[in-house]
């Protein structure tokens, strides 16, 4: 069986508040990306197990891949083992979703194999104990997200069919540590969804990009405005850190302004360079 597991970014990201468990509410909007790891997976006897060529990528329970497997299988009451194979084009722990989108491929691939035995609805809750990017991934298509993120809907107008450039260091971040040494008296981005409301309007790049993130990752590597300064000077929409980074993109509205930004970046050799689009 193959699966197609896309990355997202995050367009607009607010974090609006803690929660007493620990977990932050935000706001966000969220697009998957034409970018995406390929997976492999076979259902047969024996355990669950993942293999990936990626060395910073998990192969225990630890992935998210893995654990929706063995969640699923339980859930569902079926006694089987499965054989996942991640090929990784998504960079790894780079604000881009690649594990949480291996896991809801690996879910939804499994309730279709299996004929559905859960519902859109039980699946949903299952993503959002595996992780809070999970249900987004699941839902298929561009969303406003709320609550940890597992609060879901439709964008209510299109979004623009940007080209991407993306920017990745050579590091991850932790997200948790981001999370951690984020102050919440100095978020900015609510009073921007306030004044600019996202699910009843069209995104403007120009307005909308915004992430209360960016600044706490940028102030552990500041290469992240660097990245940011980059793009824009190679003729970029608008540009922002992803998700909790490292992961910085710049929106295109034409493929070739996006081409000739990718190469110009490339040839310094600072960041690894993708260009992909949204999928919208």
């Amino acid at each position: 069986m193959a699966l197609h597991s896309p990355a997202k970014v995050n367009l607009f990201l607010a974090v609006t508040g803690r929660r007493p468990d620990g977990y932050h509410e935000l706001i966000s909007l969220m697009c998957p990306l034409e970018l995406a790891d390929k997976i492999h997976m076979r259902v047969g006897a024996g355990p669950v197990s993942v293999a990936c060529a990626h060395p910073d990528v998990p192969e225990t329970g630890a992935n998210l891949a893995h654990r929706a497997a063995r969640r699923f299988l339980d859930a569902a009451g079926i006694d089987a083992g499965v054989e996942i194979v991640i090929d990784k084009r998504i960079p790894v722990a780079a604000g881009l979703g690649g594990g949480s989108s291996n896991a809801a491929a690996v879910l939804s691939g499994l309730n279709r194999h299996f004929g559905g035995p859960l519902t859109p609805a039980f699946l949903a809750d299952l993503a959002v104990s595996i992780g809070a990017d999970v249900p987004f991934f699941l839902f298929g298509g561009p969303a406003m997200a709320a609550g940890i993120g597992e609060i879901l809907r439709p964008v209510a107008a299109p979004l623009p069919p940007f080209h991407v450039v993306l920017l990745c260091p050579s590091y991850g971040v932790s997200t948790a540590s981001v999370f951690k040494n984020l102050n919440l008296a100095l978020t900015k981005c609510k009073k921007i969804h306030k004044s600019y409301p996202l699910d009843s309007q069209a995104f403007d790049a120009a307005r909308h990009l915004c992430n209360d993130l960016e600044d706490v990752a940028a102030s552990i590597h500041p290469d992240i405005h660097a990245a940011k300064a980059t793009l824009l000077d190679n003729g970029a929409s608008g540009a922002l850190m992803s998700g909790s980074g490292p992961t910085v993109f710049g929106l295109f509205s034409e493929a070739d302004a996006a081409r000739r930004a990718e190469r110009s970046i490339a040839g310094s050799g600072q960041w690894r360079v993708i260009k992909t689009r949204l999928r919208v």
